[in-house]
């Protein structure tokens, strides 16, 4: 079976699938020879924005894993959807938790504040603040959402989530729908966003649900930069409506010069950073959905396309 491979690291993965997979003809594609390497490769494997433009003028798979876990690129309204997509899943779940909570402890001992002190050479010796209590509200509770739930339940917090739609959902004490996003934040210390990007999570981190933070909550966007409105945001932080955000994701990438996140009070940007695919985990995903495809079971992590996820 021939694979095409479109990756800025293809050479890792490359090396990655010959191990793994051996009987697998790999083809690797770079710039304007990806449209000459498509033909005759039923299986794509890489990343969202560089199979778009072979899906525009007229190349299929028959099946496509994504390497990350966003597919924006391939929802375009112009673009077919007619075959496979598999987003990458079951593999984000420990490095976003990983980030998620070194933000978190960051906060409670305060340490740019003692960076600062050190660099002024002036001794602070101010008590930290603990994650024992603290009541932290997930916002998007899938795969991604529960692995980080589960990584923070061992520091004694409140568990709080948002879904679609309300469930029960160990570790949370309460999932409760989008409509129920203005109660929860204003009883959350930390309100971690891990929103896909659809319709209904565009622009939800608005002023008027800002207002209904506590002053001193923490907003942590590692999903989408959609789901925020970005003039909104550095309103509340400069009038003190919120006490920080960490902003890993923006709605444009790189973030341009002059945009008012750089100097924007209590916000520390983290340039897109958060959870990083890491190959071999992406390729052991590949290899086992391969095995699905090849014996016409359901994929893991496939698309839906009119949910866009």
């Amino acid at each position: 079976m021939r694979v095409l491979i479109a990756e800025h690291d293809h050479a890792i993965y490359r090396q990655l699938l010959q191990s793994a997979a051996p009987q697998l003809e790999l083809v690797v594609g770079e710039g304007s020879s990806l449209v000459e390497q498509a033909a005759g490769c039923p299986v794509w494997l890489g990343e969202p924005g560089l199979f778009a433009e072979l899906l525009r003028v007229g190349h299929k798979p028959a099946w496509l894993q994504s390497t990350w876990a966003g597919i924006a690129p391939l929802l375009a309204d112009d673009l077919p959807k007619d075959y496979q997509l598999t987003r990458a899943v079951g593999v984000f779940g420990q490095i976003m938790a990983e980030y998620v909570l070194c933000h978190m402890l960051a906060h409670e001992r305060e340490l740019f504040t003692r960076l600062q002190a050190q660099r002024e050479q002036r001794w602070d010796g101010r008590v930290p603040g603990s994650l024992a209590g603290r009541k932290v509200l997930i916002v998007g509770t899938g795969e991604i959402g529960l692995a980080v739930a589960g990584f923070l339940k061992p520091f004694n917090v409140e568990l709080t989530g948002v879904a679609s739609s309300a469930r029960t959902l160990p570790p949370f004490n309460e999932v409760a729908g989008l409509e129920s996003l203005p109660r929860l934040v204003s009883q959350a210390d930390y309100v971690i966003n891990l929103l896909p990007n659809t319709p209904a999570t565009r622009d939800i981190y608005d002023a008027a649900l800002l207002a209904n933070f506590k002053p001193t909550a923490v907003l942590i966007n590692a999903g989408r930069g959609t789901s925020v409105v970005d003039e909104d945001l550095v309103a509340a932080l400069t009038e003190g409506k919120l006490g920080g955000a960490v902003i890993d994701v923006c709605r444009e990438e790189p973030l341009p010069v002059g945009h008012p996140f750089w100097t924007a009070d209590n916000l520390l940007l983290t340039g897109h950073s958060a959870a990083p695919t890491l190959p071999h985990l992406l390729v052991e995903l590949f290899v086992s959905n391969l095995q699905r495809y090849r014996e016409g079971h359901a994929l893991k992590g496939l698309v839906n396309f009119s949910r866009g996820y």
